[in-house]
């Protein structure tokens, strides 16, 4: 079976600084560590920091204290207002790239903007980003678009793991609705660089693969960019979840992978396909 690999793939430096930050702070202490629900969006990748002692929990109860570490996607400034009372000692591991949306959609609000941010309103970054903003900004998407008025004044930012064909979907509708019309595109250059080498290989094969955490929006992402090329692809966290039955037929796959998939995971991967 021939693979081909996407161009980009694999850990992004977001993923890699909160990963290193976490393993850090447990190499110097003692105390408990935890997360604030999962660092990032791979089971696999957790599973790891579960081993070091490093481990998540869901709510600010669920631990008596020690260090808690703030996700890679961020949390509303209350959260960890609400965790410091708590008495836990706080290390934030909150990609800078998703720093930067926040205090552009806090910029925004303050000018006077209605806030809307491109992206999954149920996602742990755009829950942050709006916290930001005092819970002022709203989420838009293909599901839930909110009402545009034209004497509105609208600042956009986006979901860093957001397609650019989402966000241009995004001003195309508000900027036939009002007269100003603010964007900041805040999609990380990483994401766009796995989009586009995954659109790209998605033309050339057979079959695609993509690899990485069922809850990772950025993987989802690039399963639909694929399939949108007319590819059939499959989304999978390990080789454990491919079947056979699936090459049937073809013969050049490819594979590509979020931002927080594991080198060794898409390696496995691969040799996996290749020995089929």
């Amino acid at each position: 079976m021939n693979v081909m690999v996407a161009e980009h793939i694999g850990f992004c430096f977001g993923v890699m600084r909160a990963l290193n930050i976490a393993k850090k702070t447990k190499e110097r202490t003692d105390k408990p560590v935890f997360t604030l629900g999962p660092l990032i969006h791979n089971p696999q990748a957790v599973h790891e920091l579960e081993e070091l002692g490093i481990h998540p929990i869901n709510s600010l109860d669920e631990a008596p204290g020690g260090i808690l570490i703030i996700r890679s996607h961020g949390v509303p400034p209350d959260v960890i207002e609400k965790a410091k009372e708590k008495g836990f000692e706080i290390v934030d591991a909150t990609c800078p790239f998703v720093k930067r949306v926040q205090e552009y959609a806090r910029k925004l609000c303050e000018e006077g903007y209605r806030v809307i941010v491109v992206g999954e309103e149920n996602h742990p970054e755009v829950i942050g980003i709006i916290g930001h903003t005092g819970g002022k900004a709203e989420a838009m998407n293909k599901r839930r678009i909110p009402v545009i008025e034209d004497r509105d004044r609208i600042g956009m930012v986006a979901q860093t793991t957001q397609s650019i064909e989402n966000l241009k979907l995004a001003i195309s509708y508000v900027v036939e609705r009002v007269k100003e019309l603010k964007v900041y595109n805040t999609i990380c250059n990483a994401t766009y660089m796995r989009q586009q080498s995954t659109k790209l290989l998605a033309k050339e094969v057979d079959l695609m693969l993509v690899v990485g955490g069922k809850m990772s929006a950025n993987t989802s992402r690039l399963v639909e960019i694929a399939r949108n090329e007319g590819c059939e692809t499959y989304h999978i966290e390990t080789k454990e979840d491919i079947d056979p039955a699936w090459f049937s037929g073809k013969i050049t796959v490819g594979v590509a992978s979020g931002t927080s998939t594991p080198d060794w995971v898409i390696k496995d991967v691969v040799e996996y396909i290749k020995n089929l």
